[in-house]
């Protein structure tokens, strides 16, 4: 996985607040309409925090947790985060700093294309979510499709799959991969 260095972070930082808002609300409402009160959510490649900053807004009863590979990311993710009550770590998603079957959700907004052992990394993801948990894993649609559909099935079963299209972007470029503990 890539770690960003400090200004590619504070970079990374400037183009998801202008470019993947619309993304970030989209997951939000996404979360909001399919958990119940006081659900456990980590945001696994957490980034600046912009999506559990929507989050946390929407939903203040939800138990929010977020990782990220670099620790430059999970800086300007506190500093983002400061009036919100999350949890946010250094870690990889192949190593989830989680007990067995605590997280109820788990989603990725455009991460698991960087996730360099994706089956060690979806096999980590369903150690942490509990019975009946779900993970919601947005990534570009046109990056590593079969290798992450082979990698969900083989370790979740069925592959629940939609298109997502930016409002700023003419074409679908955004797929979700949804699938249940």
């Amino acid at each position: 996985m890539t770690t960003f260095g400090y200004e590619q972070s504070l970079g990374y930082d400037r183009r998801a607040t202008r470019l993947l808002t619309g993304l970030y609300r989209r997951i939000a409402t996404d979360i909001d309409t399919r958990t119940a009160h006081s659900t456990t959510v980590i945001d696994l490649g957490t980034g600046p925090g912009k999506l559990l900053s929507h989050l946390a807004a929407r939903r203040p009863d939800l138990r929010l947790h977020g990782i990220d590979l670099s620790p430059h990311m999970i800086d300007i993710a506190r500093r983002t985060l400061a009036d919100h009550a999350v949890d946010l770590a250094v870690a990889d998603v192949a190593d989830l700093p989680h007990p067995d079957a605590s997280i109820d959700v788990a989603v990725s907004s455009l991460s698991m294309h960087e996730w360099p052992d994706l089956s060690a990394a979806v096999t980590e993801l369903r150690r942490v979510l509990r019975p009946a948990g779900i993970a919601a894993l947005y990534d570009f649609r046109f990056t590593r499709t079969h290798e992450i559909r082979r990698a969900l099935s083989t370790v979740f079963g069925a592959v629940e799959t939609e298109t997502i299209r930016l409002p700023w972007h003419p074409v679908a470029v955004i797929t979700c991969y949804r699938v249940s503990a």
